[in-house]
């Protein structure tokens, strides 16, 4: 998976949590491929690109707002180019991720896990939003993200 990232914020990016993002995204991708995930399996083609942009709570607030009709700022928004249903292309881009870097470490301090930990998190969730998972559709549907997310996550080490 190639990741593109743009940081809208004076946050510098600990090389560590890029190389986390890295590979947070080749665990889910590689458990989508394994048929574990709502996709079939061996339906994730090679050479992915994924948008990830940082920004701040005016930054989300704003895309919140414009493009989900709530008007404060979240956590995590994410923007996919294909339906759950959809095929998807080889070297495709699945589409955007944007990440609160203030909501982010307000939550890691809230929850009294690590700011990596909350970066990663948001990260998965997102990405599982880019491969059609959504919680928001069903009880059943979050569980399943959440279930996804937390297994990712586990893989890798990366625990509250």
């Amino acid at each position: 998976m190639k990741l593109i990232l743009s940081n809208e914020t004076k946050t510098l990016l600990p090389k560590s949590w890029a190389a986390a993002l890295l590979a947070v995204g080749a665990e889910t991708l590689l458990t989508e491929n394994l048929g574990r995930g709502i996709r079939p399996a061996g339906s994730i083609p090679a050479g992915l690109e994924v948008s990830l942009t940082l920004t701040d709570a005016p930054g989300i607030h704003q895309l919140n707002r414009e493009f989900r009709g709530v008007d404060r700022p979240t956590d995590v928004l994410s923007f996919p180019q294909f339906l759950c249903d959809e095929p998807i292309p080889a070297g495709a881009t699945l589409g955007d991720i944007v990440i609160s870097m203030p909501q982010m470490a307000a939550q890691a301090r809230e929850f009294g896990h690590s700011q990596k930990r909350e970066f990663c998190f948001l990260f998965v969730h997102g990405l599982l939003h880019l491969l059609g998972y959504d919680h928001e559709l069903s009880a059943q549907a979050e569980e399943q993200q959440f279930a996804r997310q937390r297994e990712v996550l586990s893989a890798l080490g990366i625990t509250r």
